[in-house]
């Protein structure tokens, strides 16, 4: 047959609503309480992902209208618990960071694994007629557009819970619902604000960014944590609801306790390197071999276990007996350390100190995380194919929680532009003709 396009959502009337709340609930085989099934019993595309039985999102299908960071790493945690993540972008572009530089490719090759494809022209009206298909067989939509955008493509919360009044709809934004909600957001914004600028870099120096997309990536998992807790109460009272997650206030939430430490004592923390006030010695070392390596006996005994397995006669040294000597005695305490660790290679100054238990660690490059042993050892990457950019195979992180009661979902490849768009368009009924169509005028 050739499917007809649904009618938009606005047309949808309660009884319909009702109607097709009914279907989705209604299977040959009943489920077990709690646990809700669509219509089919099963997912959209079913066979195309792995992690189908025995995670904890089985059965759940989300829909990502994501791009770049937030977005899309919030539904690839989704998908590593199981979840069915379809993927739509706008025909011929797709992500913003598709093809974009080869950080954004690197980027689109990450958080993209363990998802279908699907190209829709959501400006076009039969290509939100096919996405309210898609919606009505959702739980779960994740969306990381600018303010207001969603809204204007008739694909905001209004739009889609009047298609399906069970959706979970998760919007990553800037900022909540206030006075900075209109300002445009991006990481760095995001960490200025929220302090971590301030104290990350070195006294005296210009701030600094983390060297990574913290602020994309800590509200992307505060919107995991929040969308598990939505799908529950939603199987509980059978309503969907909009969760937002902001980039700020998300970035804030790891300031925390130096929020609290600035209020309780009247201080400001300063750029404090690799350091940190409350300790001594706590920082990186750099060795005979132009190796930096960073040190941090946290405790009095660990502090003489440190000592002997460095040679350093300061264990009885009145100046270091205690850790409120050794802060007030930083600069001297730092000195002496720096300069043994000059007369030995890295790796011996890491070998005596796990030895001796004392926290230490190389300072790795990139090269060396992905060649790091423990890694390997613990199935901690995973190979794709790289999608965008030159090609061929990278090894990529895994979900890297693990659980007695499932397995890990193993990866896979990022999609191609509209990949799995025809064989979505198959599952929801589409024919041969249909769909050349829909292709021919741009649609998909």
């Amino acid at each position: 047959m050739t499917n007809e396009p649904n009618p938009p959502a606005e047309s949808a009337s309660a009884d319909e609503r009702g109607q097709r709340t009914e279907r989705r609930h209604s299977t040959a085989e009943q489920p077990p309480p709690g646990h809700r099934l669509r219509a089919d019993g099963g997912r959209v595309a079913p066979g195309l992902l792995p992690g189908e039985d025995g995670r904890p999102l089985s059965g759940v299908t989300v829909l990502e209208l994501g791009h770049i960071i937030a977005g899309p790493f919030c539904s690839m945690v989704l998908a590593d618990l199981g979840a069915e993540v379809i993927k739509v972008e706008s025909p011929g572009r797709g992500d913003a960071v598709r093809d974009s530089s080869p950080i954004g490719n690197s980027s689109f090759n990450y958080v993209n694994r363990n998802k279908l494809g699907v190209a829709l022209d959501l400006k076009s009206e039969d290509g939100r007629a096919i996405f309210y298909e898609l919606v009505e067989e959702a739980d779960v939509l994740v969306e990381n557009f600018a303010a207001g955008t969603a809204d204007r493509l008739g694909v905001g919360y209004e739009d889609l819970s009047a298609v399906n009044d069970e959706l979970v709809y998760c919007s990553i934004k800037g900022f909540n619902p206030g006075p900075y909600e209109s300002f445009p957001a991006l990481d760095p914004v995001a960490e200025a604000l929220s302090g971590v600028m301030s104290v990350t870099g070195h006294p005296g120096q210009p701030p600094v960014r983390s060297g990574t997309s913290l602020s994309d990536m800590v509200a992307s998992l505060y919107a995991a944590v929040t969308v598990l807790g939505a799908v529950r109460q939603r199987d509980a009272t059978g309503e969907g609801q909009h969760v937002t997650v902001p980039l700020f206030e998300s970035t804030v939430a790891l300031m925390g306790y130096w929020l609290a430490y600035t209020q309780a004592y009247d201080d400001v923390p300063e750029p404090m390197g690799a350091s940190h006030p409350g300790w001594a010695p706590y920082d990186v070392f750099q060795s005979a071999d132009d190796e930096w390596v960073f040190i941090g006996p946290s405790s009095d005994r660990a502090w003489r276990r440190f000592c002997d397995a460095l040679d350093l006669d300061l264990a009885d040294d009145e100046r270091f007996a205690e850790l409120a000597d050794r802060l007030d005695n930083r600069t001297v305490l730092h000195a002496i350390v720096e300069a043994r660790c000059e007369e030995l290679p890295a790796e011996e100054i890491v070998s005596r100190l796990q030895a001796a238990s004392v926290p230490v660690a190389p300072v790795n490059d990139t090269r060396d995380v992905c060649a790091d042993p423990h890694l390997h050892e613990t199935d901690a990457l995973a190979e794709v194919r790289a999608t965008e950019g030159d090609g061929g195979r990278i090894a990529t992180p895994r979900f890297p929680a693990r659980a007695t009661g499932f397995d890990r979902v193993e990866s896979t490849d990022p999609p191609e532009l509209g990949e799995d768009t025809t064989a979505v368009l198959d599952a929801l009924g589409y024919d041969d003709e249909a769909v050349d169509r829909l292709r021919e005028e741009g649609v998909i």
